[in-house]
């Protein structure tokens, strides 16, 4: 019988390739090369003895077949993903997933997960950190920290705090070279989040000194950086100044690792919620996880 089923592994892959119509995006998601990815759905395709998906220059459609087994495939994977999460809970295992991104994760969960897991010595918590929005109950997560404006998080999400965005840098390099007013920012560096697709435009210099009145402003110099969490070691080190984000760098301001020179804040209207799984909406590490999460957020 095995014969006529194909692997975990192929399913998985096809269902990814199919939902993101793309073999590159379904590699970054299972942590395969787009090459393999491809191996895997001519393996599928060679054993159902059809094609699944139409294969055109920068395009990828799905067959008439493809369509029918993806809807299979779909249902299959979430139910299995449910199944094992309840007989996880059932056998005593007390394992918590969640997704959040980098930035949240290195700079304001990672430095205070260790106040929970000590009241939650038998809780694992395993945690997931990307910019791509997982699907909760399609991936098997318990939670997830989102950031974005409150009409986008939901009926059913809990807000944690709003965000803040204010130039940072150390203090160190103020004492080198003077910073008094916006004005001065023209004689530094200034660290730059990469945002190709502007996706992120509160995290833009050129929006925060704009908000300033002063959007000609050239600085001394640039450094882009593809990551936030990669932004604020280098503030740290000197190297610029960044746009700093509350409260994310609170600790960091708290210890003078930090300094924010200016009153001044940009307001993007945008906060970070918890949001719990429908399956995990009535396990009591969840739910105390979302407290504890609750209660660090008041702080």
């Amino acid at each position: 019988m095995a014969r006529h089923f194909p692997s975990l592994d192929l399913l998985e892959g096809f269902e990814a390739a199919a939902r993101h119509l793309s073999f590159t995006k379904a590699g970054e998601e299972l942590y395969l090369t787009q090459s393999a990815v491809s191996r895997q759905i001519k393996d599928l395709e060679d054993q159902l003895g059809m094609p699944l998906f139409h294969r055109r220059h920068r395009a990828l459609t799905l067959t008439e077949a493809g369509q029918q087994f993806y809807a299979a495939t779909a249902q299959v994977l979430t139910t299995m993903r449910t199944a094992t999460s309840r007989l996880r809970a059932q056998s005593g295992r007390k394992t918590l997933s969640l997704t959040t991104t980098n930035s949240f994760a290195a700079l304001w969960l990672i430095p205070r997960l260790a106040g929970f897991t000590r009241t939650h010595p038998d809780v694992e918590v395993k945690i997931t950190a990307e910019t791509r929005v997982q699907d909760l109950e399609r991936d098997g997560l318990d939670i997830a920290i989102r950031h974005g404006p409150p009409a986008l998080a939901g009926p059913n999400a809990i807000r944690l705090f709003g965000e803040r965005v204010f130039p940072v840098c150390s203090p160190k390099l103020i004492k080198k070279v003077p910073l008094a007013e916006p004005a001065d920012l023209k004689n530094h560096c200034l660290l730059q989040y990469s945002d190709p697709d502007g996706r992120h435009p509160w995290l833009n210099w050129k929006t925060w000194l704009e908000v300033a009145g002063i959007g000609d402003l050239r600085p001394a110099s640039t450094l882009s950086f593809s990551g936030y969490e990669q932004i604020i070691p280098a503030a740290v080190a000197g190297h610029g100044v960044a746009l700093g984000r509350s409260p994310l760098l609170k600790d960091l301001i708290a210890a003078k690792e930090l300094v924010a020179p200016f009153k001044s804040s940009a307001d993007p209207a945008r906060a970070y919620f918890a949001i719990l799984s429908k399956n995990a909406a009535g396990r009591p590490a969840a739910v105390d996880f979302v407290e504890w999460l609750k209660e660090e957020a008041k702080r």
